[in-house]
């Protein structure tokens, strides 16, 4: 496909780009950046600061206390989180992301399971 891009210099018969690149280059490389940072392989004695996060982070609409044991512990709302990520299902970075965070941070697998309207993310 690159090289027919190239040959017709982007014209008829071209793919269109991905619609997340196109309204937003800079969340694109956001995501694919800590896409990157969150899967660096731990080394020995220092684990992965951004794995960590990403493993530990909790709900802003949680009622129990936030605990700040973990130095790489943050809050974030997860009702916005669930709300992107169902409009960029398209895209298979945010596909990765969701899957990471289910995988990987049960305070997120908790609260997709919790929704009723898991088909707008399937």
């Amino acid at each position: 496909a690159g090289l027919w891009t190239v040959f017709t210099l982007g014209g008829v018969g071209s793919k269109p780009a991905p619609q997340l690149e196109q309204c937003s280059p800079l969340a694109n490389q956001s995501l694919l950046l800590l896409l990157v940072l969150a899967n660096l392989t731990d080394a020995p004695d220092t684990p992965n600061p951004y794995r960590q996060a990403i493993m530990s982070f909790k709900n802003t609409q949680d009622s129990t206390a936030f605990s700040s044991s973990n130095p790489h512990a943050f809050q974030i709302n997860f009702n916005s989180l669930y709300t992107a990520l169902c409009e960029q299902q398209k895209s298979d970075q945010a596909t990765l992301l969701l899957y990471m965070l289910l995988h990987q941070n049960g305070n997120v697998r908790t609260y997709v399971l919790a929704r009723t309207d898991i088909e707008s993310l399937v």
